[in-house]
Parts: structure tokens; C-alpha cells; sequence
């Protein structure tokens, strides 16, 4: 009980999931999704655009060009994925895009890449958000940064435990001031500089001609394509909506494209106004600062409001919002990554752990995953954000031109089909050659850099997968077997019901979704206690996974098969003139919801005793407790405590 209390506590109290109000109360509008999946990509702000003006060295006045492509980039992937919205309304984005358009291993790939990037949004937009702090306090702090950064994980990790309603509700009020103070900045350091804009063209046009006549027109596009694939960070965070499209409010596809559409015009303005910045106020790097700090605190001195420590203050405002939005940001890892894991627990490519809901109907396994993965990327890099940026782009680059290659190839087979369907495959193979090839870049210019462990890291968890998918084929190609055993068993010739006497002695089945294994359990009570049980119960506990939470309807036709494999059970004994009844229960943890249906079974039949199927493998080991749950032993401690008998009988796989 006090262990309990102390869970509410921490994480809040528990959910009921089948509450039709539930997941209403629960799902994002636009405005909120903006905040929660569109920071990801605001954020990058802080630090993509450093990366491409750092990239251009001492041809600054290239920074017009980055700044434009920059705001086009931003919009050309955007619509793409607007397309990924409409085709996948219930979610899964770069992950069900590529199983479905290019085919299951291609799927596998983009999945892995979209398992690390999340884990690297978290790990990067933390270091980041660390690195703004330290800009304004003393060098010192330094030594102290990969501590602070590991606590703010350990927070994010408890607020997405009790629900991603909450984290985003007490992340709000930082989004929002960013969104206030870098619009002003970006607004007034443009026009305190209008009399230079007209200018600004011609004189880049001229300075990129001198430019060439030095390095040649290859040299020039080879700096900008470089400087370009450098700030690839500045798009990631685009594929967030798309991936999770399920935990938006009705309807969904046009919550999405709004929420879409905020994301694109917030993040153009602000990457690309930022890169303006660097343009007109000549940035130059200082040590201890970040780029954003130096430009921002010569705009604020500029703006004349008052002495040194007010300037001073405002600056301390400024970057406290900017690293209050990329913890913001963070927390886009907590939402999108254990999404992703649930969709690929859903195609058995990982631990089907990962599809359950915790009592606060979070995705806990995946949150707790991924935190800890980004917690250990983060002591290995030592929280380097230029190279955790290599690590992120490629990932994200990786997916997206998966993404985009699938979207490609599923609009040029429905070309026949489709009467509008060339302006979508322009659409989609603009964005696959810009992402392509932003790919192809920094493979080949920062291989050496960080860009073979991204490859290492994809390749270590897609065999690991394709060895979980192995396991569990075989493991139901084995239940599958047994079925067909046991789906030869006829039915008796007894017509009509027969009712249970709680007063007889009762023998209590605990079921799946297999109805040989239920039948397997029936027959080996037949065959052990010959006349000795009187009424044979079923009961089921269904788990409201984050699958059967997601979809429209899901939850109903989980509930239909659930009553129809408790129905032929139950006829199956009456058709054997032996006395039936069944129960069932739905919820987020299996063994709770089957041990209170065991407690209501004994006390409507006392004389009963409770038995169960568990899968026996021929080798057991760490990894095949890992792959499937050991619900029956837990339930038979907890039911051996309450003073219940419970038998495990053994089925062999």
C-alpha cells in the first residue's frame, strides 16, 4: 500500500482506460501538438543555424544564400510529410511509411535510425540547452555541465511517466517565451539594420563572383553545399507530427497538417532569421558562448533599453527560454520515440513490452529506454553538441530519404489511378534529392568525425532486431501448430446452457488470445482430475496496449474477439453438458487485472482453483524471459499470497 501511494505520488493516479472520455481528455490539439512535437524542431534553432554560418569559415556574406535555402528547405519537407499525414493517419510516420512503400527491412532501417535520432533529440537538445546556461555563467560552470545535463534527463523522465498532457502543460510557459523573445530580437535586428538590406544583394552577388574567380564556381557550390549539409539539424524535429499522428485530436489529419503548418512558418522564420542575424550583425565566435548569445547580446545592447545589468538581465531571459525550449524539445524524444518502439513491438521486431501502457497510459518501457540510451550517449560524447550534431543529422537524413524515396515510388504506382498525382511525386522527389544528398555529404565529409558510429549504432540494434523477429516467428509458428491440434477437438452434442454451482468445486482457467492453449489446459484437468471438478470458469484480462489505444475502433473490436474466445470456450463445456461462465477485464497491467479477477472468481466460488498455460522453451534464458512476459508466475505469487491455489501447467514450444 505504501508503495503504492508513493507511485501516485511521483507518477499521478492511474487511468481508466476504457473510459470513453479518457483518450479525448487525453489527445493533443493543434496548438498543444505545436508545443509538444513542433519544439523539436524550433529548437534546432539554437543550434543548426551555428553549424551552417561556422561551416561558411570566413565567406560570411554566403549566410544570405543559407538563409534563404534554409526557409525553403524547411517548407519542401514539410509538405512532403504532410503527404506521410494523409496516407498514415494513425501514426508511425518514417517507420510505417517505409514497411509499407519500400518494404519490411527498408521499414527496419528507417526504424532504427528514428530509434536513435529520438534518443539523440533528447541527448543533444539537453546538451544544448546546458551549453545556453553556461553562456552566461562563469567558466567554471564548465566542469559541472554533463552532471546538470544528466539531471534534467532524470526530469523529463518523471514528467513523461505521469502523462505527455502534463510535461507539455508545465512546458508551455517556456515555449511560448521563446517564441515572444526571439521574435522580437529577430524583428528589431532586421530592421535596425534596414538601410543595409537593400544593399545586401547585390553586394553578396558581387563578393560570391570575386569568390569564384578565386576557387572556381565548383569551389563556391562545394562551400555552400557543405556549409548547407552542416546545418542539417536545423530540420530535424519535421517528422515528429507524422509519427505521432495518433495521439492528436479528431480529426486527425487536419490536426496534423495544422499543427504541420505552425511548425514550418515558426521554424523558417526563426532558423532563417537567425542566419540573417549572424549576416548583419557580423557574429564572430567568442569561447564560452554560443552564437545565438553573441549576436543576441549585441542586439539587446543595440536596443538601448538600459545600462549593463539590465542588458545583462534580458540576455540571462533570453537564453534561459532558449534553453528552457530545448528541454521543451527534449521531450519530443519521450513522445516520438516510444512510439516508434511500439510500432516496430507491434511487427515483433522488438520485446512486445514495448507496446504496454503504464497505469498513466504512457509508453513506460519505451520512455525509460530512452532515457537511459540518451543518458549514455551523453557521458560518451561528453556532451559535445558538434558531435552529437553529426550523429543527428545522419540519422534524420536517413530516415527522411527513406521516407521520401517510399512516398516516391507510391505516387509514381498510382499514376494511372491518381488524376493530380505528378504535382505529389515532384513534391516528394524534390525532397528526396535535397535529403539524399545532404545524406551523401556528410557520410563523406564527417565519416571520420562521427559518422561511423551512427552506421555502427543502426547496424547493432537492426541484427538485434531481425534476431527478436527470428524468435517470436518461431514462437508462433509453434503456438500455431498447437492450435491446429487442439482446433480438431469437436463439440459435444449437449444443447443449451449450464449453469455453474458455486458450491462445487470449480476449476478456473486463465486464457489468451490462444485457444489451444486454453483447450490444452481444459483437456490436461480432464485428464488428471477424472469427475472431480463441477464448473469450469474462463477468465481473460485484455492489456490496453498503446496499439489498442491508438487506433479508432481498436479498443472495440479488441473487446469483440476478447468475448468471442471466451464464447467458444464456454460452449465448448456446455456443449459437453459441463457448467460454464467466463469473465473479462481489460486494463494497462496484466497482472493486476487478472489477480482482482481472480479474488472476484473465489469469492463467487470458493471452492475453486486457478490454472493457466505457460510457454516452455527448450533453452530458457535471460533473453526469452526478456521477450515474453512472466505474467503467469507473477500472478501465481500474488494469488499464493491472497491464500489462492493456483497450478502452472506447462506448454512446450
Amino acid at each position: 500500500m505504501k508503495k503504492r501511494k508513493i507511485k501516485e505520488l511521483v507518477l499521478g493516479k492511474a487511468l481508466d482506460p476504457m473510459q470513453s472520455d479518457t483518450r479525448h481528455s487525453m489527445a493533443l490539439v493543434a496548438f498543444l501538438a505545436w508545443v509538444g512535437l513542433g519544439a523539436d524542431g524550433l529548437s534546432s534553432s539554437a543550434y543548426g543555424p551555428e553549424e551552417t554560418f561556422r561551416a561558411l569559415g570566413a565567406h560570411a556574406h554566403l549566410g544570405l544564400y543559407m538563409a534563404i535555402a534554409t526557409a525553403v528547405t524547411v517548407f519542401i519537407i514539410a509538405l512532403a510529410y504532410n503527404q506521410v499525414i494523409e496516407l498514415f493517419p494513425t501514426g508511425g510516420g518514417g517507420y510505417r511509411v517505409a514497411t509499407k512503400l519500400v518494404g519490411p527491412y527498408m521499414g527496419l532501417i528507417s526504424g532504427c535510425a528514428l530509434i536513435l535520432d529520438y534518443v539523440l533529440t533528447i541527448s543533444i537538445s539537453v546538451a544544448s540547452g546546458v551549453d545556453a546556461i553556461a553562456s552566461f555563467l562563469p567558466l567554471a560552470f564548465q566542469d559541472y555541465k554533463l552532471w546538470a545535463e544528466a539531471f534534467f534527463i532524470g526530469v523529463l523522465i518523471i514528467l513523461n511517466l505521469r502523462g505527455l498532457k502534463e510535461a507539455i502543460k508545465i512546458l508551455l510557459p517556456i515555449f511560448l517565451g521563446f517564441v515572444a523573445t526571439h521574435f522580437v530580437l529577430i524583428v528589431y535586428g532586421v530592421f535596425a539594420h534596414a538601410s543595409n538590406l537593400p544593399e545586401l544583394v547585390p553586394s553578396t552577388l558581387a563578393e560570391t563572383g570575386e569568390l569564384a574567380k578565386n576557387i572556381g564556381w565548383t569551389g563556391v557550390a562545394a562551400m555552400l553545399l557543405l556549409a548547407y549539409s552542416q546545418g542539417g539539424g536545423t530540420y530535424t524535429g519535421l517528422e515528429a507530427v507524422s509519427n505521432n499522428v495518433n495521439i492528436l485530436a479528431e480529426p486527425r489529419v487536419r490536426t496534423g497538417k495544422v499543427t504541420m503548418l505552425y511548425m514550418a512558418l515558426s521554424l523558417a522564420f526563426t532558423a532563417g532569421g537567425i542566419i540573417l542575424l549572424y549576416l548583419l550583425w557580423n557574429a564572430q565566435p567568442v569561447p564560452g558562448e554560443t552564437l545565438n548569445a553573441t549576436t543576441f547580446k549585441s542586439i539587446i545592447a543595440h536596443m538601448g533599453l538600459g545600462g549593463p545589468l539590465v542588458n545583462s538581465s534580458l540576455l540571462v531571459i533570453v537564453l534561459a527560454f532558449e534553453a528552457g525550449l530545448l528541454f521543451v524539445a527534449a521531450n519530443t524524444g519521450f513522445l516520438g520515440g516510444p512510439a516508434v518502439l511500439s510500432n516496430m513491438a507491434g511487427d515483433s521486431w522488438v520485446p512486445h513490452k514495448f507496446r504496454y501502457l503504464s497505469t498513466r497510459l504512457v509508453t513506460q518501457n519505451g520512455i525509460l529506454v530512452l532515457g537511459l540510451a540518451a543518458l549514455a550517449i551523453l557521458f560518451w560524447t561528453r556532451g559535445s553538441v558538434t558531435l552529437l550534431v553529426v550523429l543527428y543529422s545522419i540519422s534524420v537524413f536517413l530516415t527522411f530519404a527513406i521516407s521520401l524515396c517510399g512516398l516516391c515510388l507510391y505516387w509514381w504506382r498510382k499514376r494511372k489511378k491518381l488524376q493530380h498525382w505528378r504535382r505529389r511525386f515532384l513534391l516528394s522527389l524534390t525532397g528526396f534529392i535535397i535529403c539524399a544528398g545532404i545524406l551523401a555529404i556528410l557520410l563523406a565529409e564527417r565519416f571520420t568525425e562521427g559518422g561511423w558510429a551512427t552506421i555502427a549504432i543502426i547496424a547493432v540494434i537492426a541484427s538485434g532486431c531481425i534476431y527478436v523477429r527470428k524468435h517470436y516467428r518461431d514462437t508462433k509458428k509453434a503456438i500455431r501448430s498447437v492450435d491446429s491440434v487442439f482446433a480438431s477437438q469437436p463439440m459435444g452434442h449437449h444443447v443449451g446452457p449450464v449453469e455453474p454451482d458455486p458450491s462445487k468445486q470449480t476449476a478456473v482457467f486463465i486464457v489468451g488470445n490462444s485457444r489451444g492453449g486454453g483447450l490444452h489446459a481444459l483437456l490436461w484437468v480432464l485428464r488428471m482430475f477424472p469427475d472431480h471438478f463441477k464448473n469450469f470458469i474462463f477468465i481473460n484480462a485484455r492489456t490496453v496496449d498503446s496499439h489498442a489505444y491508438g487506433g479508432e475502433g481498436a479498443l472495440e473490436q479488441m473487446r469483440t474477439e476478447a468475448d468471442a474466445t471466451l464464447k467458444y470456450f464456454v460452449d465448448f463445456c456446455h456443449s459437453h453438458n459441463m457448467a460454464s461462465a467466463s469473465y473479462l477485464s481489460f486494463g494497462t497491467d496484466v497482472v493486476n487485472e487478472v489477480t482482482d479477477l481472480c479474488e472476484e472468481v473465489s469469492e463467487d466460488y470458493p471452492n475453486a482453483i486457478f490454472f493457466t498455460s505457460k510457454l516452455v522453451f527448450e533453452t530458457d534464458n535471460w533473453f526469452t524471459r526478456l521477450l515474453h512476459n512472466q505474467a503467469a508466475l507473477a500472478i501465481q505469487r500474488r494469488l499464493h499470497f491472497e491464500g489462492l491455489q493456483m497450478v502452472i501447467l506447462p506448454m512446450k514450444v
